[in-house]
């Protein structure tokens, strides 16, 4: 389970095993399809996608729907003949597709992940590890129309009425994704994504003996993190950290400031631990340029780092010419003048 606006996981059990995923696989044929095809594009379902066995939306060879339609069949209906049509249109073959969803997931980092199908049914090769499962659905949360679709619970396309897969929509409160998958070798599987008070958790189950089993481990992991912790800001962009001195600047130092901003949820526990550190160079050389990077600032809970920021220069700072020089003499001279 991650926290979905940082990744940073707040519980595990066996998160980084390889595993059959079933048809959370659609997660990622949808990210694939978004980012490369038309949503209004029509498309011809095949023999090969019409004749496909297991979950479907029955879909008829030579029958026409849109990319988007497909994409809805797919991701509430889990329908496996829509992944193939998807896929088909999108790669142009299945084959094409799927070498298209495998350099996504290598994009993404995702080293224990890997794709034969665009549906998930059970194949040697085909896997990803919880993790990487949360870390996929995080980044495609991040699309507003994968979000929609996901969040949906019934809607309605050529001929079909469409009913979600995914009881945590309707069970759990603040549920607002993401899919469910089945295979006997993958066992009953639920990625959940559920926001309370604009904290989003996702959560990934896999290996399920059952539907309610599922839902109840997907609910009891939620609630610890709901239950247990909350989103501190920690900081905040352009936050100002101090001062680094310049050498042989027109002035004597440069302020500095955080990089990003750093918003991460931390039980009770965590907050009454955490730790700040922030490195600075002892002295930087004139001219000095607006961002800069001259540090960084880390934040430890019982000595293990859990968030850093680089930290830079907020301003410039010319270097000191000739007669900058003599105008400091000057200076001193009239206060020292002054004084007698």
């Amino acid at each position: 389970m991650i926290d979905a606006d940082t990744g940073r996981v707040l519980y595990e059990k066996d998160a980084y095993s390889r595993r059959a995923i079933a048809s959370t696989t659609k997660i990622m044929t949808a990210i694939v399809a978004l980012e490369n095809g038309n949503l209004n594009d029509k498309v011809k379902v095949s023999k090969k996608a019409a004749s496909i066995w297991g979950s479907t939306i029955k879909l008829k060879e030579g029958e026409e729907l849109t990319l988007r339609e497909l994409l809805y069949g797919m991701m509430l209906k889990s329908g496996n003949d829509a992944a193939l049509a998807v896929a088909e249109h999108v790669g142009g073959t299945v084959e094409n597709f799927v070498k298209m969803m495998n350099d996504k997931a290598k994009e993404l980092g995702l080293k224990d992940t890997a794709f034969k199908t665009p549906h998930g049914l059970d194949v040697e090769g085909h896997y990803s590890t919880p993790y990487e499962l949360a870390m996929m659905t995080r980044y495609a949360l991040r699309n507003p129309i994968f979000a929609e679709m996901v969040a949906t619970k019934s809607t309605t396309i050529t001929n079909r009425s469409l009913y979600t897969t995914n009881e945590m929509l309707s069970l759990y409160p603040g549920a607002d994704g993401v899919k469910t998958g089945y295979t006997g070798k993958a066992g009953r599987c639920l990625v959940t994504s559920a926001t309370r008070d604009g904290f989003k958790i996702i959560s990934v189950v896999l290996n399920c003996a059952s539907r309610n089993k599922r839902a109840e481990s997907s609910k009891a992991i939620l609630d610890y993190a709901f239950n247990n912790y909350r989103p501190y800001e920690l900081l905040r962009a352009n936050q100002e950290l101090g001062q680094v001195s310049v050498y042989k600047g027109k002035k004597s130092s440069v302020s500095v400031v955080a990089v990003e901003s750093i918003k991460l949820p931390l039980s009770k526990e965590e907050k009454a631990k955490l730790r700040t550190e922030l490195t600075l160079e002892d002295t930087i050389n004139a001219p000095v340029y607006k961002g800069v990077e001259v540090g960084k600032i880390e934040f430890l809970v019982d000595g293990k780092l859990i968030a850093r920021s680089a930290v830079k220069t907020a301003e410039v700072v010319p270097d000191k010419k000739y007669g900058d020089y003599f105008r400091d003499v000057l200076d001193i001279w009239f206060k020292l003048a002054r004084l007698r």
